[in-house]
């Protein structure tokens, strides 16, 4: 059985902190539904009602171009440890970009990553609870360094116009883009390959 709050709570907050993996789901209007999961140390709880998360150049920018368009975000987090649990985050985002007024506040929540193009600021509308009793139990083995790797050896005078992401998404929908290279270096840990 499900259940919504309208905000986070300790449960929640300490739900979400024990994952190494969550998922985004985005819309407009019309064109593809995207749905994109996301690892690295990447996502903040700024507050019960706002979460951000932190965004790296990758083969797209559905999310920028649907939350321009419509504004609606939905993140999952799934408990693949005991207990069962599914937790999904709906709310309204706005894509943060390095050469925008709020970015200095909001990036000191996080340490940014080579690639870095962008973090999304979502006002939470409310929170679910449900079982998960149909997902697996799975463990973490360790995070791909590859994304990392493949940024941080970037010649930062062609990432913007080669990496940091389309000027449309798949449908045509703008893209606001980054206008500059995040330098960065490996968090200690993280593997090599």
């Amino acid at each position: 059985m499900a259940d919504f709050s309208e905000r986070l709570s300790a449960d929640h907050i300490a739900m979400i902190e024990g994952q190494p993996v969550f998922f985004t789901a985005t819309a407009a209007d019309e064109g593809r539904i995207n749905l994109s999961p996301k690892g690295y140390d990447a996502f903040r709880i700024l507050a019960p009602d706002r979460v951000a998360y932190l965004d790296l150049g990758g083969s797209g920018n559905e999310t920028n171009a649907h939350l321009l368009a419509d504004g609606r975000i939905t993140i999952m987090f799934c408990n693949f440890q005991q207990p069962a649990l599914i937790l999904r985050i709906y709310g309204t985002g706005i894509p943060v970009l390095p050469q925008d007024d709020a970015w200095d506040g909001l990036a000191t929540h996080f340490t940014l990553l080579p690639g870095t193009r962008q973090i999304f600021d979502i006002k939470v509308e409310s929170v679910q609870t449900s079982c998960g009793w149909g997902v697996p139990v799975m463990a973490l083995e360790k995070e791909r360094a590859t994304l990392l790797k493949f940024h941080a050896k970037q010649d930062p005078a062609d990432w913007v116009d080669q990496v940091a992401g389309p000027a449309t998404s798949i449908d045509g929908l703008p893209v606001r883009q980054t206008d500059r290279f995040i330098a960065g270096a490996f968090p200690p840990g993280t593997e090599t390959r």
